[in-house]
């Protein structure tokens, strides 16, 4: 399949790059789970289901509650089921999903009901079933659901039951990851009676109907055995680019350079793609930043930074390693740095002028709390999801967390306290920023003791797909699967990616 100027957007082409493809792949999703494991041993069953009904689906039978030694499969070839769970969340996982319960509890955290009737489902009506049923076995059928939001929520709505050390239920149900509410409860919704004009679906933006140039692609569903177009069949609108692109570059440069040794069967070229679709996704669909409100007085200067956030759902979202930071630096004549907050090293770690790690980066470190008035360079905007204990201790353990001590996560557009889910979504630790609202914050940075002469403010929104202190948190973990994802990450690009940036002269 190609669009109208000759680009491959075959599926599986598409696919086979994406972190879908490779879910239980994933080394960092691995070195989780097995720190997880090691600190509630006595829940090992419980924990491995829980992770592989979404990272390898295919090999989790629909139903089952616990399923021994469930992971072993992945690294074990004579398993019957090792191919399977290998592959990850593929074309038959999702296009099997029935519309039974989509949007309800009863099929969020990957309880999803699969088709037993040989059915897969698509967008298309008076299909022409015969190559399909040839080929696979499947039937084709005509499945709205499979284009609704409430699909993809059925594995990004997770929630996890907080246990003790010695493996107890504290009775504690905990959202580990919310993305499907969180877009439930803004402007790009498109489940209400009257959608407004910003509504977008999950698979808008993750499995876009337009090709590259932003232009909607028509193509022929039905090929015959040769690869080529049935003479009696058209193209049709939509084909969505399986391209499941979010902002995750981290893990895709880490299956590319070490492919043989995770297991990965697409192209290094593959990886590429996805990578440069990550990064254009970030720097162009997700957040922009704006410099105002500056002023000089007496030796001192003041301006705000304005975020506005947008996408559809929390930035960043989902799994809580991810964070988001505004870096913003202060230059004087000659270039020299007069102030500067969010700096980094080439391990990605926030740092000070010194190039010792700031507050929070390390394991066990104070919390970083977020800002709405910076005043000094150890100061830093983090958004991110900070999570708590049952004693309200800081946790990076998920089987331990039991509510948010930070979460300061960029709202969507339009959220409010009395839409949808906002019980479960609301921010946590803004309560005294008026600035911090749907869509948006705003910064205030006040800094003393400035020199006479041109300013240059210079201001960076970056992204991270896994930040330093939950990296530095699990490797705390004695595990096979830790070290070894330590190895590749060690290896791996893991500075920040830009999101934004913006600067402003001041005379």
């Amino acid at each position: 399949m190609r669009d109208r100027t000759g680009r491959g957007i075959a599926p599986f082409d598409l696919w086979r790059s994406s972190m879908m493809a490779n879910a239980a792949r994933d080394p960092l999703w691995r070195a989780v789970l097995a720190a997880e494991i090691a600190r509630t041993p006595s829940r090992r069953a419980e924990i491995e289901q829980k992770c592989m009904r979404c990272h390898a689906p295919m090999a989790t039978p629909r139903g089952e509650q616990t399923t021994p030694a469930a992971v072993a499969i992945l690294d074990d070839p004579k398993d019957s089921r090792h191919a399977l769970a290998r592959d990850g969340v593929s074309c038959t996982v999702c296009h099997r999903i029935t519309a039974a319960g989509l949007g309800e509890a009863r099929t969020f955290s990957g309880q999803f009901e699969i088709s037993t009737d040989r059915a897969i489902f698509g967008p298309h009506a008076e299909l022409f079933e015969h190559p399909m049923q040839r080929h696979t076995g499947f039937t084709p059928q005509p499945g709205a659901q499979i284009r609704k939001s409430a699909l993809c929520g059925s594995c990004h709505t997770l929630d996890t039951s907080t246990l003790t050390a010695d493996g107890k239920p504290t009775g504690t149900v905990f959202p580990e990851q919310s993305p499907y509410l969180e877009w439930r409860n803004s402007v790009f919704s498109d489940e209400g009676p009257e959608p407004g004009p910003a509504a977008k679906s999950c698979q808008d933006c993750h499995v876009p109907t337009t090709d590259a140039d932003g232009e909607t692609i028509r193509t022929a569903i039905a090929h015959n055995p040769g690869g080529r177009d049935w003479p009696f069949l058209g193209a049709r609108a939509p084909f969505g680019r399986h391209v499941f692109v979010g902002g995750n570059t981290l893990i895709p440069e880490i299956l590319r350079d070490n492919a043989e040794a995770l297991g990965v069967d697409a192209p290094a070229a593959a990886f590429d793609r996805t990578i440069a679709l990550a990064k254009q996704q970030l720097r162009e669909k997700t957040a922009r930043i704006a410099i105002e409100e500056v002023r000089r007085d007496a030796g001192a200067l003041s301006f705000a930074v304005r975020v506005e956030n947008l996408t559809g759902h929390k930035f960043p979202s989902a799994y809580p390693s991810r964070r988001a930071w505004l870096r913003v630096r202060v230059r004087a004549a000659g270039q020299r740095v007069v102030f500067e907050s969010g700096g980094f090293d080439r391990s990605g770690t926030i740092v000070g002028h010194t190039g010792r790690p700031e507050v929070g980066e390390r394991a066990g470190s104070t919390l970083q709390p977020h800002h709405q008035v910076i005043t000094r360079p150890g100061q830093v905007q983090i958004y991110e999801a900070v999570l708590g204990d049952e004693a309200g201790a800081v946790t990076f353990t998920l089987m331990r967390a039991a509510r948010h001590l930070k979460d300061n996560r960029l709202l969507p557009a339009g959220w409010r306290t009395d839409g949808p889910h906002a019980d479960r979504t609301r921010p946590v630790g803004v309560d005294r920023d008026p600035d911090f609202m749907g869509g948006k914050d705003r910064v205030l940075y006040r800094i003393g003791d400035v020199p006479a002469g041109t300013l240059s403010v210079e201001v960076w929104l970056v992204y991270q797909t896994l930040g330093a202190r939950f990296a530095d948190e699990l490797f705390q973990v004695d595990a096979p699967e830790v070290k070894r994802f330590r190895s590749f990450w060690a290896k791996a690009t893991r500075t920040p990616v830009l999101v934004d940036q913006a600067t402003h002269e001041v005379r």
